[in-house]
């Protein structure tokens, strides 16, 4: 199939919209915590991006997409994109350029452990950053991303994920948690460290995320068309869709609509549509942007309140959680008519794509909580990974970096 220039246009717009979304990351962690840590978060995920992308070029790409030894990880083929074409396609994506597609990847593989900077923000050390983003992918994403993208073995046992509900929500979410465990509470963990300093930075990062989202949903269909189009409109009813429950939720529980509410209700929604996207209708998108709302909204309460586990901007939740409940919608709606190339669900007569999906999702959770618990403890052996006392009551801005957000 020759490359058509529509396509790998659209391609390119699309892997534009998804590096946005990186560092939209940090204005958006970095309105929603303390102001003596906003630019530690902003530099965590600015510099994940230059680090991440390095590591993608230099190994992570051939591990993922090389032809695969047994279906756990991939080949050497193409280190350093050696051998990736420029003029010619790869059969991952027959109507664009193979470089494209190779680029285009490199964005979900940087953005996917600076996820869990929401949970381990405040109190980790740089060093210990540095290392835990390198070995995280390494370990636990490219290995993931290999099973179901790059032709590996739950691929083959027939797991469906078309942006990354397993692949980068459930294994970030669920690593979030672990990280957030193993690192413990902040000094003073209560409502009153609960504060965001800056609503509007986090408002403008929440939306250039959703903005991004159309790359990072709609992009993965590898081609303009009606896969696109129809996902676009997927994703944006489930987020407009979980938006709407979290401000009804948070109103009839603080008695105020709340805006942080509303962010995160779309961002919650955005996340769980994701794995689905490529595979459900627009009707079904609207029920389970519900069902996202409530999942996240309730887990967050269970997590911080009832387990009192200090994920910080509660990635666990609107990442993890929804992720699964995104994974498992395909075992459930998922609809040929709306995919040919995808499965049917349990509601259109395929009852064995549920189980499937449950078992997707378990791997997915269990390497990313589990490995996210190893890497950890071996850092913290290593460099230690969190900062003193007395640093953290400073904030990370100064100690971390002899920066400040704001010059009074």
């Amino acid at each position: 199939m020759p490359i058509d220039s529509g396509d790998t246009s659209w391609m390119l717009i699309s892997t534009g919209l998804v590096l946005l979304m990186i560092p939209a990351l940090g204005f958006f962690e970095a309105g929603l915590i303390r102001s003596k840590n906003a630019l530690s978060v902003i530099m965590q995920t600015f510099s994940g991006l230059a680090i991440l992308s390095v590591l993608w070029f230099v190994i992570g790409f051939t591990l993922v997409y090389s032809p695969p030894s047994g279906g756990i990880i991939g080949g050497l083929n193409w280190t350093f994109f050696n051998g990736v074409p420029v003029h010619k396609s790869l059969d991952y994506a027959p109507t664009i350029p193979g470089v494209t597609f190779a680029t285009y990847q490199m964005m979900f593989a940087v953005i996917t452990p600076l996820l869990i900077t929401g949970a381990f923000a405040e109190r980790m050390k740089w060093s210990a950053f540095v290392i835990f983003i390198i070995a995280w992918s390494i370990f636990i994403y490219y290995p993931l991303a290999h099973w179901v993208w790059g032709r590996g073995w739950l691929a083959h046992m027939g797991v469906f994920d078309f942006a990354g509900g397993i692949v980068i929500h459930t294994s970030a979410g669920m690593g979030a948690i672990a990280a957030a465990i193993v690192l413990g509470r902040r000094r003073n963990f209560g409502p009153d460290i609960m504060v965001p300093h800056n609503i509007p930075l986090a408002v403008i990062g929440a939306t250039m995320l959703w903005l991004g989202w159309f790359g990072f949903n709609a992009g993965s269909a590898l081609a303009s068309g009606s896969l696109a189009g129809n996902t676009l409109l997927v994703s944006q009813i489930a987020s407009a869709t979980s938006a709407i429950v979290w401000i009804g939720l948070s109103w009839r529980r603080s008695k105020k609509p709340s805006t942080t509410a509303v962010i995160n209700g779309a961002i919650a929604g955005l996340a769980g549509v994701t794995p689905a996207s490529g595979f459900i209708s627009a009707q079904n998108s609207f029920f389970l942007g519900i069902v996202l709302g409530f999942a996240s909204y309730y887990g967050i309460l269970l997590l911080k309140e009832h387990l009192k586990i200090d994920d910080v901007l509660d990635v666990g939740s609107v990442h993890g959680i929804t992720g699964i409940v995104g994974s498992l919608a395909i075992g459930l709606v998922a609809s040929v008519v709306i995919n040919p190339a995808g499965p049917n669900g349990l509601f259109y007569g395929n009852f064995a794509q549920l189980g499937i999906q449950a078992l997707g999702v378990a791997v997915a959770a269990a390497l990313g909580f589990g490995g996210t618990i190893i890497i950890m403890k071996i850092i913290n052996k290593i460099v230690g990974l969190r900062v003193k006392e007395e640093e953290e009551e400073i904030g990370l801005d100064i100690t971390q970096h002899a920066e400040r957000s704001y010059v009074e």
